[in-house]
């Protein structure tokens, strides 16, 4: 076999090794950008529903696309395309630069919201809540080290005026996270938006954060594909037999 010919095998060796490997990378931005994003929980906001370490597909086709449905959030159009609006209780990742942000939709446009003694008033009308087990675990109010030993934390039972539940957490540890606020009443085109775990949560009854644009949605979340504790990374293999959260594993989000 010559040389050239060597060579020109060699080549097209190259070059279907590279529109291989461009091809998958090209699927993997379309699947990014239009269908599912991987996003996994940095903090405690969303405790006892979502856990630090809790790794998230989020999906990106439930309300429609935004230019921070894209990678880089490239501009390249204005407004929302196959626009949707979220239902209150979906639990949303949203912009807030430059980080994402994940919480639960508790407010509409035109809602009135407010806290009283910390029940959440939506138009006047207290949501439904129950008190039940406390939360054991670490300390969701605080950034626990993992030997530190667990707690007991107060946990209620929610009802949304749509019939959606699910848990939260008021330690009254942490004053400056109001029980009682004003009402706010969500602009037109936005969101009021709170983490589950209520003294931990930087969210909508903050000016920093404040209502969420809708144009800022990126999307819903949907399922935890992975989830490890003890504060190890994902990519620490060998800590999975021991840390690993197994009975999350595939669990939809609610």
């Amino acid at each position: 076999m010559t040389a050239g010919i060597k060579e020109r095998r060699a080549g097209r060796r190259f070059q279907e090794t590279a529109t291989t490997i461009l091809e998958a990378l090209l699927i993997a931005l379309v699947i990014r950008s239009l269908l599912f994003q991987p996003f996994n929980i940095p903090s405690g906001s969303m405790e006892p529903t979502l856990l630090i370490g809790d790794y998230l597909f989020v999906s990106k086709f439930s309300y429609g696309y935004s230019r921070y449905s894209f990678p880089f959030s490239l501009p390249l159009f204005s407004g929302r395309v196959l626009a949707v609006q979220p239902t209150r209780g979906d639990i949303v990742v949203f912009r807030h630069e430059p980080d994402d942000f994940i919480k639960r939709v508790i407010g509409l446009p035109g809602d009135r919201i407010q806290l009283a003694r910390g029940v959440i008033y939506i138009n006047g009308t207290p949501v439904e809540r129950h008190r039940i087990a406390d939360f054991v675990g670490h300390d969701p109010c605080l950034p626990a080290p993992a030997d530190a030993p667990p707690v007991r934390v107060p946990q209620w039972r929610e009802l949304l005026p749509n019939g959606v539940s699910y848990n939260t957490l008021q330690c009254s540890s942490q004053s400056n996270f109001p029980d009682d606020t004003g009402v706010y009443t969500v602009p037109a085109n936005h969101l009021f938006m709170m983490g589950d775990n209520r003294e931990n949560s930087d969210d909508s009854r903050f000016p920093d954060v404040g209502f969420v644009p809708f144009d800022n949605v990126i999307g819903r979340a949907q399922l935890i594909f992975f989830s490890i504790g003890g504060g190890a990374s994902d990519w620490e293999v060998w800590l999975w037999p021991w840390l690993a959260r197994w009975d999350r594993l595939f669990m939809l989000v609610r």
